[in-house]
């Protein structure tokens, strides 16, 4: 008797699965800006790190350890410098730098408001918890919130993308991601968000890849794109949207084929790779 079939979506799950047990491991995130938050066991800590780290991950990965690193030489006890350091002596410390488009000036400013945060909230976990409704099937109203909170005046700023004007806002939805999660990869921490809710953190690589699996049809990487990806990916995990995420990331930036190799199998084609 001839076997059933396999559902093309067990299949697909099965090829994300062996992905992510080869790709998500920690000894390949080395050289991602997830690995400054290693060095913080204390959650207070972590999610101060995490938001700089995640603000200033744009660019070459070279340029953004430098700058991440520089960053956090000047503050070494990041809850104490966001609840009552001297932020004119961290201006001072990092009086001259840098990052693409990012100015010291702007590091300062968003330590001070997380200071505004800590001190009306606890946390800044807590003043993500106050604005997520029950009813909310993502992070993004809570989100648009947070950052209202974290920028009050609205300045313009390079450092917090805006949820309200359709970007992608990678950057935060990575912030989250290492958050939220716990595995290997993302230490977590805000596990009380649910990671059910996360949005894809949407960059080129995601992009190129979430098109060639037919993921999105969208033209561009913005926010329409992003939840319909993580909507895709929703589908095969709905605990974990996300999951797949530095794995997938990590494929496309190999250049080596095994992007093609996943899409063909994808596709169910045979694979053409040597």
């Amino acid at each position: 008797m001839t076997p059933a079939p396999v559902p093309r979506e067990l299949l697909r799950r099965t090829l994300l699965d062996r992905l992510y047990s080869d790709l998500n491991r920690r000894t390949l995130a080395r050289t991602d800006p997830v690995s400054f938050l290693y060095g913080y066991e204390n959650p207070l800590d972590r999610e101060i790190v995490a938001l700089i780290s995640s603000g200033l991950a744009y660019g070459r990965v070279i340029q953004i350890a430098r700058s991440v690193s520089r960053v956090l030489a000047g503050m070494p006890h990041p809850q104490e410098m966001a609840s009552r350091g001297d932020l004119d002596q961290l201006a001072r410390t990092l009086r001259g730098f840098r990052h693409r488009f990012t100015t010291s000036d702007e590091v300062v400013a968003l330590l001070q408001g997380i200071r505004g945060v800590v001190h009306r909230y606890g946390s800044l976990k807590e003043c993500m918890m106050a604005g997520l409704q029950q009813r909310d099937t993502t992070t993004l109203d809570a989100l648009k919130r947070f950052v209202t909170e974290l920028n009050p005046q609205g300045h313009a700023t390079s450092l917090l993308a805006s949820p309200m004007l359709g970007s992608a806002c990678k950057r935060l939805h990575l912030f989250l991601r290492w958050l939220v999660r716990h595995d290997d990869v993302d230490p977590g921490g805000w596990e009380d968000v649910g990671a059910w809710r996360l949005v894809v953190p949407m960059d080129t690589h995601m992009f190129r890849v979430a098109t060639r699996l037919g993921l999105t049809l969208r033209s561009c990487a913005d926010g329409a794109a992003a939840l319909e990806v993580t909507g895709a990916f929703r589908a095969v995990r709905p605990d974990d949207p996300v999951r797949y995420d530095f794995a997938l990331t990590r494929l496309a930036m190999a250049e080596d084929g095994a992007e093609d190799e996943l899409v063909s199998q994808w596709h169910g084609r045979e694979s053409r790779r040597d």
